[in-house]
């Protein structure tokens, strides 16, 4: 990529240097109306546009959310870590990832050098492209078609590993250029390269993990907003109320759709929470073990060992630099 480009999408923005300066979550009015949790392109494109770009923000997590638009993730530098609909995804350099707006995202903070570059597209931006894939009834033209449709079908994302195929690299730099330099009446000249892009990308399915998704998204969605809010105090009863579904059928629904308990998931929200505290701020273990949720210290200590193999003070001094 263009040294200048790269430079500048490395920048420190003002969002992350208040991130830095401790602010330890998102400022949701960046991103999101109200008390919605998902994302809003009116946040986040100019009037009249059908796409743009923007680096990933780093150091920060970003809890679960869904987008009222497409969005396509270029791994340019390091790897990013997701949440998608439940399922892990580890996004690594020269990796795409696309999302449709069905998709459930969490995101683990990024660290410096770690360079994602969001596409916010309106869905009939991929008009061209469709239509130049018009003779492909594979996974990409369905899931673009669903996009646009908006299907709420099977697939949530897909993701591609093509860090060794430079033509699509070539593509991708080629957009993100054209985007962050804005060059005047390229709409058309974009539309095109992005049905190019998909042309080579069919070409590698073999590169391509599909999801299949969970179908009843709301509900996952909403327990996992609930656990983001109260993970320190929440419980399996105050949910169910809240959620108005019997306190024993949303256990046994959580299990299935999550693969895990709710105790489990709050356990893993509640540990996630005191690894990122004990990394970005100076606050002792005693602190952050009551500020998670946890009052027994020594319980604190026993379980944050059997997760990362180390105690939480160790775990502070060995990741003390790393943002």
């Amino acid at each position: 990529m263009d040294n200048v480009l790269l430079n500048k999408l490395k920048e420190i923005t003002l969002e992350e240097s208040e991130i830095l300066s401790g602010k330890n979550e998102i400022d949701r009015r960046l991103y999101m109306q109200d008390n919605s949790y998902e994302v809003d392109c009116k946040l986040l494109l100019e009037q009249g546009k059908l796409i743009t770009v923007r680096p990933h923000t780093r150091f920060v997590h970003f809890p679960p959310h869904t987008h009222n638009y497409v969005e396509m993730i270029y791994m340019y530098q390091g790897q990013t870590h997701h949440i998608i609909n439940n399922t892990p995804v580890l996004l690594k350099s020269g990796e795409l990832l696309i999302l449709n707006q069905n998709a459930v995202q969490e995101i683990y903070p990024a660290g410096k050098d770690d360079i994602a570059i969001n596409f916010i597209i309106l869905p009939q931006f991929f008009d061209t492209a469709i239509h130049m894939i018009d003779n492909d009834s594979g996974p990409i033209r369905n899931f673009l078609v669903s996009c646009l449709c908006k299907n709420k079908n099977n697939v949530n994302y897909l993701h591609f590993d093509v860090s060794h195929i430079l033509p699509v690299q070539n593509l991708l730099e080629n957009l993100i250029w054209t985007l962050v330099n804005r060059q005047p009446n390229k709409r058309s000249i974009n539309q095109l390269t992005m049905g190019l892009l998909f042309l080579q990308l069919s070409n590698y399915t073999k590169s391509l993990k599909i999801n299949s998704g969970i179908q009843e998204n709301q509900l996952v969605l909403e327990v996992l907003r609930y656990i983001e809010e109260h993970y320190s105090d929440g419980s399996l009863e105050e949910l169910s109320q809240i959620m108005h579904y019997d306190m024993f059928w949303l256990s046994r629904e959580i299990k299935k759709q999550t693969g895990k308990t709710f105790t489990d998931l709050i356990q893993d929200k509640r540990l996630n929470q005191a690894a990122f505290l004990l990394k970005t701020t100076n606050m002792k273990v005693f602190e952050i073990s009551n500020t998670v949720g946890y009052e027994n210290l020594s319980y604190f200590h026993r379980i944050f060992q059997k997760r990362f193999s180390t105690s939480p003070y160790k775990y502070k001094i060995a990741n003390k630099d790393t943002f």
